[in-house]
């Protein structure tokens, strides 16, 4: 586990010591899905026994949590970013940016539906290098995911990845990996070790079913017909309550013992935003109608401890308009072996990012508030980790992976 991990996994395990699971296994399970959704980095674990994918190894995550996504390594750039978190932060400026986000919602409802529906998306995480000749930042662990499926059972389903390459954020890491003498294989501590991360791209492979492509597959998202998604409602209240209240959340983390984890939840109320950003992200990431879509952007706007923060420009270099978490400390200390170069204390803000033109899911990253820790060089802005979409809808004509690296 990175320090980011092992910081998350005591406080989880103080979160959820009271009252107890009511087994072993229900009490593994909701800790490796709040460790995992609490974690603005490190590896993602797929759940023992998760069986046959259902929007591939990311998307399976993000239906309860954590949405996988697509982006370029370029570090992002947070319009306001001193106040929009505090209490005295300008009014009018948080009533702009919730403003602009709404109208974003407006526009996701008016989005086409076909027959097929698809979803590419990368992810990346940040990795500081201390080279001898200085010290520069790249997006490592880079992978990229492609699934397609029909909107009716028999129409088809397939799933593919394949690695990016890791490379440097922004010009100036770039400049710097370049006079270290442009390495092809970069070491970095992760996890509880180090690692090596190539600068080299493989090519897509079928992440199941066997045989590449299901010829039954199809119709159902979410355990649910394309009907029965349909008939969801799409008032932002009705949705709050479905996906995003104080019962719903414990459900999705903890189902043999919701009672115990929604009071838990509720001592943590920066938890819980952070968690709703993760959880609509993650149902963005599935064919929802778009009136839906609509209502679900607005339900996660007026919720409480969730903020508007303005303009935002994503890893991709898109603009878009953003909704953040209030910022959390994360101490990293020597446990685990970890160098003393990646020990100390940083704060950092969950974000999910919106087209301003058609509502469409952009990105969700964890983005550095306080520089401190394995980023005290960084700059507040920096990206520790980011999950973003580089292209999701429906299409009429069956949909393939794309050939071209998205960078």
């Amino acid at each position: 586990m990175n320090e980011i991990d092992m910081n998350e996994t005591a406080r989880v395990r103080r979160l959820l010591g009271e009252p107890p699971p009511p087994s072993a296994e229900a009490s593994a399970r909701a800790l490796a899905r709040l460790e995992e959704a609490m974690a603005p980095g490190g590896r993602h674990v797929r759940p023992a026994g998760a069986g046959r994918r259902r929007f591939g190894r990311p998307f399976q995550l993000g239906v309860g949590l954590v949405a996988a996504g697509t982006a370029a390594a370029v570090a992002i750039v947070v319009a306001g970013q001193g106040s929009p978190d505090s209490p005295g932060g300008p009014p009018a400026a948080v009533d702009l940016g919730r403003q602009a986000v709404l109208v974003a919602a407006d526009k996701a409802a008016e989005q086409p539906t076909g027959n097929y529906w698809s979803a590419e998306r990368i992810s990346g995480q940040a990795y500081v290098v201390r080279a001898r000749t200085g010290t520069y930042a790249i997006f490592g662990a880079h992978d990229e995911t492609f699934f397609w499926a029909g909107a009716r059972k028999g129409m088809g389903e397939a799933y593919y990845a394949r690695d990016l390459p890791a490379r440097p954020q922004t010009p100036q890491d770039e400049a710097l990996w370049r006079k270290a003498g442009s390495p092809s294989d970069i070491r970095v501590w992760s996890n509880d070790h180090y690692s090596t991360y190539s600068t080299k791209a493989t090519k897509w492979r079928s992440e199941g079913p066997e045989v590449g492509v299901d010829p039954e597959g199809g119709g159902e998202f979410l355990d649910k017909s394309v009907e029965e998604l349909r008939n969801l409602p799409t008032d932002p209240a009705e949705l709050a309550e479905m996906f995003l209240s104080d019962d719903a959340m414990a459900g999705g983390l903890n189902p043999g013992s919701k009672r115990g984890t929604a009071e838990a939840l509720r001592a943590k109320p920066g938890v819980i935003a952070t968690l709703k950003i993760m959880r609509v992200s993650g149902l963005l990431g599935t064919p929802l109608p778009p009136k839906v879509r609509s209502g679900l952007m607005k339900a996660l706007a007026a919720q409480p401890g969730v903020h508007a923060i303005g303009g935002v420009t994503d890893p991709l270099g898109r603009r878009g308009v953003a909704l953040a978490s209030g910022d959390r400390a994360v101490t990293v200390t020597a446990d685990y072996g970890t160098p003393r170069a990646e020990q100390g204390t940083y704060r950092y803000r969950q974000a999910i990012v919106f087209d301003e033109r058609t509502g469409a899911l952009l990105s969700r990253q964890a983005v550095l508030t306080e520089p401190g820790g394995p980023y005290a060089r960084m700059k507040p802005g920096f990206v520790i980790e980011y999950q973003a979409v580089r292209s999701a809808g429906w299409s009429d004509a069956k949909p393939k992976p794309p050939a071209e690296l998205p960078f």
